[in-house]
């Protein structure tokens, strides 16, 4: 699938529903040089390049990493929390235990519940904003009983409301040395702009990933993806797709979220995929138009692997639940 960067600030997803059904889860001539000919038409490098040849190249901001800071962290004999970093949008839990582990974060009327990984540094995104967040750690004591392990409050003040879709996290976990960052940054020295390395990832992923229905008939609650593994493996389901899109994005400046929802006519279909932010000009998924500064919506497993682009529609068959 190839996309083209276009003055009408548009592109277009062509879609073909798998079987049917799509189960989610010049060198310049003349005598002598410039100086030798008394003229100065253009400058020129030590490798004989003029400043004309020269290929743009997006320009990728700084990294933004997320690390959890064991000697930062406050709770008890099973279980830290790290809220040291909450003005860079992240928090982190580190947790031993034999039982399931969940972590619920709130605020306001919203409720985030994560499975965690026992015996790992995990990261958790501040991603609604500032205020007043809630963290608790609960302990599986019973078939679906939970204990609170531990609880904490924090006020998060932002220092930059992409932080939290920048940075690494549980469902995008990655390193400067991560497979998907090493591709990403191929793809970066191939893109003259923010666009056209946006162009680049999703031609990479839509090309090198396909949907693994026999995973997404067996997968199991609590299901949490690696997107190196998507990558190397070359397959994967819907929120496989939206992991690895979100890691190599993200790791060079494009602010991009994890959107977990429901799509199709009856929005009946749960399903993962992406939005992403750009300054510069937006993009057109299918028959629905994204804007400057404004959240756009990007569906890599759709794309990938088809889907009639009437069952995407003009974006209204999407109802977007959950933010990562």
């Amino acid at each position: 699938m190839q996309l083209r960067l276009k003055k009408s600030v548009k592109y277009l997803i062509i879609c073909l529903l798998v079987s049917s059904v799509f189960v989610c889860f010049p060198s310049c001539g003349g005598g002598g040089s410039a100086a030798e000919s008394g003229t100065a038409e253009s400058s020129a490098d030590e490798s004989g390049a003029s400043a004309e040849e020269k290929k743009e190249v997006y320009d990728v901001p700084d990294f933004r990493g997320a690390q959890f800071h064991e000697d930062e962290a406050y709770g008890n004999d099973e279980v830290l929390v790290d809220t040291s970093r909450s003005g860079k949008g992240f928090f982190g839990v580190h947790c031993v235990s034999d039982k399931k582990i969940k972590v619920q974060v709130f605020k306001d009327e919203e409720v985030y519940t994560y499975d965690l990984v026992t015996g790992e540094d995990q990261i958790y995104p501040f991603q609604l904003g500032d205020g007043e967040y809630t963290i608790k750690v609960m302990k599986n004591i019973a078939d679906t009983k939970y204990s609170e392990l531990y609880a904490t409050s924090v006020y998060v003040e932002l220092e930059d409301e992409f932080d939290p879709f920048l940075r690494p996290s549980q469902y995008a976990d990655y390193t400067k040395e991560s497979d998907c960052v090493l591709k990403a940054d191929e793809l970066a020295a191939q893109s003259a702009d923010a666009n056209e390395f946006i162009t680049n990832v999703f031609n990479y992923v839509c090309k090198k990933i396909k949907y693994d229905k026999k995973k997404a008939e067996t997968v199991q609650s609590g299901y949490i993806p690696d997107p190196d593994e998507t990558m190397n493996s070359g397959k994967g389901i819907c929120i496989d797709y939206a992991s690895l899109a979100a890691a190599m994005l993200r790791s060079h400046g494009i602010p991009t979220k994890i959107i977990f929802g429901y799509v199709g006519e009856d929005g009946d279909l749960y399903h993962a995929w992406n939005m992403y932010y750009t300054k510069e000009t937006g993009w057109v998924a299918v028959e629905f138009e994204v804007h400057e500064g404004e959240w756009n919506r990007l569906d890599l497993t759709f794309s990938a692997n088809g889907s009639d682009s009437q069952f995407i529609g003009d974006g209204s068959n999407y109802m977007d639940v959950f933010q990562y």
